[in-house]
């Protein structure tokens, strides 16, 4: 394809999908991410969940799993239900690795992609 033909072409938007899972199902990606980022911005698994329109009780599943097969607390539990919860260290960190990675992942897939690639992706 011409230089010209290709730049002359809109670039599709690039998405990926990226996740880490167990014999045991999903362990942490991006849903996982968006969980624990409202967690902390919320206060509170439920409230967390209402905004990314999922049930208490699959939020709360989701993150038990990746506690259970981490062997790590996410959350920190308030005494009361009404008293909310919070990111633990470990939370906090797991959260910003894993979004640090898929950054460098999607960077590096976009790059490689315009090199290798007869259109020019986008990022999304």
């Amino acid at each position: 394809m011409s230089e010209i033909a290709r730049n002359d072409m809109i670039g599709p938007t690039m998405r990926l999908h990226l996740w880490f899972e167990t014999d045991e199902g999903v362990l942490f990606g991006m849903g996982r991410l968006m969980l624990l980022r409202q967690v902390e911005l919320c206060g509170s698994i439920k409230a967390a969940a209402e905004k990314l329109g999922m049930s208490y009780r699959g939020a709360w599943g989701k993150l038990k799993k990746t506690e259970e097969v981490l062997g790590r607390p996410l959350i920190n539990r308030g005494a009361s239900r009404r008293s909310g919860c919070t990111l633990t260290d470990f939370g906090q960190d797991l959260a910003r690795q894993f979004d640090e990675w898929f950054r460098d992942v999607e960077e590096y897939a976009l790059r490689s992609g315009k090199d290798r690639l007869p259109f020019q992706p986008e990022k999304f």
